[in-house]
């Protein structure tokens, strides 16, 4: 029987996660009454803030699923942080008009919905391609992909720095960034005036998706099975290495997709380091949830509320803004930890079940006596 399931090791993590950073706001603000109320309740306190909170959730549970699938098919995607970058350029590029200057009015004869679905296929192709160049460098050289995934977002996010902030940009305002994407193109808004937009609803039925593909499928069985044990897959007439391409595109697409969310409907509109570390932190929930879909949820549920609520109380009761990075990198570190093996040693369930086995035993045999 299993003791923690990935489930309830979610919960564990994030709940040691929220014990220390409840000791870390008392410590470091003020008066740490309103800090704590501020982080609480604050992601929650009106519509705009609990719209933004879903909407923020939303774009994590792609982006870990993206990195939970990587690692069920039997490799790392580390270049998750670029592809959503490149991913959400694409997207962006896609979806303006022809005549940037016209802000806010569509043009052309292609409908709305169409050129969304276009912008999103972009951006999929575009991670999706990052992620096929480091699965094609594993197969053909035999590059580790931990390397080739970072280094190939690494060199690509500046090349997006300029594009946004030089040739691309919109000079009409001040920000590094792109002109406004027309309201006709971006997503349908669930909670106005807050950001979340259909792409929460997207991220859950994406979520969803991978946990039937993972274990209802022929082909998914094939996929884990592949990722994890690829001597045994062999043995059966798997081939592991042939997946590894495939697996780290698909990765790669789920991560542009991301970006395409963020893009079209968080933002608004593509500006200069716009995943703000999106890519790190989904790689946080997808330990959390030990790569299991359905346990995403509870763990990007409480990833960005500690996330929100760290924020709310650096808003309201003046912390240090390295309060709330240690925030983040303490729940990073938790995710890592197999608190099983941490409380009980493995002969503490051994003599459980032995002690049970016994007693039924003895239970047995004294009904026998009897009859």
């Amino acid at each position: 029987m299993k003791i923690f399931t990935p489930f309830m090791r979610a919960f564990v993590s994030v709940g040691a996660a929220l014990v220390l950073t409840m000791t870390l706001i008392s410590l470091n603000a003020d008066d740490p009454a309103p800090a704590l109320y501020a982080f609480f309740l604050g992601p929650w306190s009106s519509a705009w803030f609990f719209g933004n909170t879903l909407d923020y959730i939303a774009l994590l549970l792609t982006a870990s699923l993206a990195a939970a699938l990587a690692i069920r098919g039997g490799v790392f995607n580390l270049g998750g942080e670029g592809q959503i970058y490149l991913g959400g350029l694409a997207a962006a590029v896609t979806l303006l008009p022809g005549n940037p200057g016209a802000e806010g009015v569509a043009t052309g004869n292609i409908p709305g919905a169409v050129i969304l679905c276009l912008a999103a296929l972009a951006a999929m192709t575009a991670g999706g391609g990052m992620g096929f160049i480091s699965g094609l460098l594993k197969k053909s050289t035999g590059a580790n992909e931990l390397i080739t995934s970072f280094l190939l977002s690494a060199a690509l996010t500046p090349m997006a720095d300029y594009l946004i902030s030089g040739p691309l940009r919109d000079t009409s305002g001040n920000l590094l960034a792109m002109p406004g994407i027309p309201r006709d193109r971006l997503l349908f808004f669930l909670l106005p005036p807050s950001s979340l937009s259909v792409s929460f609803i997207c991220a859950i039925l994406l979520v969803l998706a991978g946990h039937i593909f993972i274990n209802k499928t022929a082909p998914g069985y094939r996929y884990r099975i592949s990722g994890a044990a690829p001597d045994f897959a062999r043995y059966g007439g798997i081939n592991s290495k042939g997946s590894w391409i495939p697996v780290l595109t698909f990765s790669g697409a789920l991560s542009g997709l991301a970006g395409f969310f963020a893009v079209a409907g968080t933002y608004g509109r593509c500006h200069t380091g716009f995943p703000g570390g999106l890519g790190w932190n989904a790689i946080a929930v997808a330990l959390i949830a030990r790569n299991q879909p359905l346990a995403l949820f509870p763990a990007a549920l409480v990833y960005g509320w500690l996330k929100a609520g760290a924020d709310s109380s650096l808003l309201a009761a003046g912390m240090s803004l390295e309060t709330s990075g240690f925030i983040q990198a303490v729940v990073l570190l938790l995710a890592t930890v197999r608190f099983r093996r941490f409380w009980f040693p493995a002969r503490f369930f051994t003599g459980i079940r032995n002690s049970r086995m016994g007693k039924d035993a003895a239970g047995k045999k004294t009904q026998g006596g009897r009859l």
